[in-house]
């Protein structure tokens, strides 16, 4: 017996959701005094910016180089 695997239904892109994320781990970092654990949340909402420039970047038509 095979169990069914648990799907779900995005509403938002996956672009949108990156920047939604990346909006959120900024105000956190804001409000932390400078440490390891701002830094990695700095880090961790520049690469969700750069996940959602370059899967833009790979579904445009003509694949410009990414600015």
């Amino acid at each position: 017996m095979t169990s069914k695997r648990r799907r779900f239904k995005q509403t938002q892109s996956l672009e949108e959701r990156l920047a939604d994320e990346a909006m959120r781990l900024r105000s956190q970092a804001k409000a932390l005094p400078p440490s390891a654990k701002k830094e990695a949340l700095i880090r961790k909402a520049r690469q969700d910016e750069t996940a959602a420039h370059l899967t833009d970047w790979l579904m445009s038509s003509g694949l410009r180089a990414p600015i």
